[in-house]
């Protein structure tokens, strides 16, 4: 039997993997396709391909008799969770926190600010060589709300910093402090929403958020609000976002939808006062450097038998 680590990077093109002949581990390359690399009872180090969905990510997981870590390239885990079941206990599922704050930032930011300066209307116009000038909302003296205060709602704060907003909000699960200033319970969210100009979710998605956005949470937004998804989509219940901005009440940015991909014909598509981005969020120029340092570490760290970084939870 061997010690297989599953990578879904050439090991060849990663910096700092520890030597197979001293660390006794063999790397295979898997990246979602038919044929697996080995027999995947042989994998003690499992990290998954990146953005493939659930039905690769967990296609050889009941077979991995010997995983020891499961190894996400993304900050959610929701994509493996329907396979932790079929694993040994005792097995660390370890998330990619450190490689997708920047990006998924700058991508929020740009969400923001497209949505409310009319860029996508802009776009339009240039294509018909219309003129459309006029005043548009500004992000300077706007209350914004960001619900999933992690590392990436954090990156994302540190970015508004300097477009003088007159009041960022912060919300998670329980209750902390922080540099910035106070985060507040998921249970704060309707007495904040009435006065937030931008809501900005970034939560992951547990049995918790799942549909946190709904009927109910897109009445208490303000009239002229804008609803900004870089979460997943199913923290949005998408019936009810679709009858509040069809009645133009509310307008939305969203990097993620439900469901997703989003077909052709749905009516999300065409619908008044949003903007769509292909899940895109860290899918940048520095998610590949990022990644590969965080695999070649925490592949270090198992062979060194170092406490691993990122760990979600240890099954049972």
């Amino acid at each position: 039997m061997t010690a297989d680590v599953w990578l879904p990077i050439p090991a060849g093109e990663i910096a700092g993997l520890p030597d197979p002949a001293g660390s006794g581990l063999t790397y295979r390359f898997w990246d979602g396709g038919p044929d697996f690399p080995a027999d995947p009872a042989d994998c003690v180090f499992y990290v998954v391909p990146y953005m493939k969905g659930t039905e690769i990510a967990v296609r050889p997981m009941a077979a991995m008799t010997s995983v020891r870590v499961v190894q996400t390239l993304s900050a959610g885990t929701d994509h493996v969770t329907p396979g932790l079941g079929s694993l040994p206990p005792g097995v660390a599922l370890c998330n990619a926190k450190g490689v997708h704050e920047a990006s998924t930032a700058e991508l929020t930011l740009a969400l923001v600010l497209a949505s409310l300066r009319g860029i996508p209307g802009f776009v339009r116009g240039q294509d018909r060589e219309e003129w459309r000038a006029g005043f548009y909302p500004a992000l300077a003296d706007k209350s914004v709300l960001i619900v999933g205060y992690g590392s990436i709602g954090a990156a994302i704060e540190d970015r508004l910093a300097p477009f003088e907003c007159a009041r960022v909000a912060r919300v998670a699960r329980s209750a902390r402090a922080t540099e910035r200033g106070l985060v507040q319970a998921l249970t704060d969210l309707p007495a904040l929403l009435p006065e937030a100009d931008v809501v900005i979710l970034s939560t992951p998605l547990t049995p918790d958020t799942h549909h946190l956005v709904d009927a109910a949470f897109l009445a208490r937004m303000k009239d002229g609000a804008l609803l900004v998804n870089v979460a997943r989509g199913p923290v949005v219940d998408t019936g009810a976002l679709l009858a509040e901005v069809g009645s133009g009440r509310i307008t939305a940015a969203l990097d993620v939808t439900d469901p997703e991909p989003l077909p052709q014909g749905h009516p999300l598509w065409h619908a008044p006062g949003v903007l769509i981005s292909p899940h895109v969020g860290g899918s940048t120029s520095a998610f590949m450097p990022r990644a590969k340092r965080l695999v070649a570490g925490q592949v270090t760290r198992f062979a060194e038998r170092t406490p691993l970084l990122n760990t979600v939870l240890t099954t049972g």
